[in-house]
């Protein structure tokens, strides 16, 4: 038998008898790992799309933000304090020290100054320093009066806190995506928990049986070692025999027997002498 005939056969001995350990606990768990994806908790609708949620955060550059109208509700003695009500909800960007020019609505009279003092809902206040520049001497604001009023810093504040509302919205769908998964994972905990410790149990099987077979192909592979180490012993004392055998010589002698006795030291006598020879 050759040496690849006994690496052939004992190859085919290791595939057939090879023992299959924990098969049907590894069919178990692929079981319950697709039962258990199964179960997962998909998550909920976020509501409206991003694009519907800014649409009433969209600043239009062709819209007057800086014009709008309010009434005086109070005022003091001097008429430099004014308090303004005013149905625009965008008086709350102003901010202390702005200023703001206004006119009556009834007509078309000059353009007073003022700056912010202070701003609450619907109403902002407003210092007036010298009202006669605007409206002449004696004339004061009455109660209920409409006013036009004018300011770029409001204008300026609208568009800043349009694109900041699109931030916060954005921002705000972001917490709530982490949020949906922080609360997956809590409610889901005993799930994902039964679905690792699954997946490490079928690696660990798996590992399990790649290291027994690793076993198995060592065991088969001294056996296959001492089988082979015999066949190439065998072959080789018969390989220095045929060698021998075969060796050539180039021998070609140039005296007679005689002479090679003696060479060699053999127990020969003295080469007899000439007479003895003589007919």
């Amino acid at each position: 038998m050759k040496v690849f005939d006994v690496i052939f056969i004992s190859s085919l001995v290791l595939g057939f008898f090879t023992p299959a350990l924990g098969n049907n606990k590894l069919i178990e768990l692929k079981k319950r790992k697709e039962a258990l994806s199964r179960t997962k908790v998909e998550a909920p609708n976020l509501g409206p799309t991003l694009e519907d949620q800014i649409r009433d955060s969209f600043f239009d550059p062709k819209f007057d933000y800086a014009t709008f109208t309010g009434r005086v509700t109070d005022r003091d003695d001097t008429n430099s304090i004014v308090k303004i009500s005013s149905e625009n909800k965008n008086i709350k960007f102003f901010r202390s020290g702005d200023l703001v020019r206004f006119r009556l609505a009834a007509k078309n009279s000059r353009n007073c100054r003022g700056f912010v003092r202070s701003v609450e809902k619907d109403y902002f206040v407003l210092y007036v320093q010298n009202i006669t520049l605007c409206w002449g001497s004696g004339k004061y604001f009455r109660r209920g009066a409409m006013l036009v009023f004018n300011s770029k810093a409001l204008a300026s504040r609208v568009r800043d806190a349009s694109t900041y509302r699109i931030v916060l919205l954005k921002r705000r769908r972001s917490f709530y995506k982490q949020l949906n998964d922080t609360n997956h994972f809590v409610w889901s905990y005993e799930q994902e928990k039964i679905k690792v410790a699954a997946e490490y149990d079928e690696k660990i099987t798996m590992l399990r049986q790649a290291k027994q077979k690793a076993m198995d192909m060592m065991a088969t592979k001294k056996k296959d070692s001492i089988n082979i180490q015999r066949e190439l012993a065998y072959r080789l004392d018969h390989m220095d025999e045929d060698l021998e055998f075969y060796r050539i010589d180039k021998d070609e002698p140039k005296i007679d027997r005689w002479h090679l006795d003696h060479d060699l030291g053999k127990p020969v006598n003295h080469r007899p002498k000439a007479s003895y020879y003589t007919d």
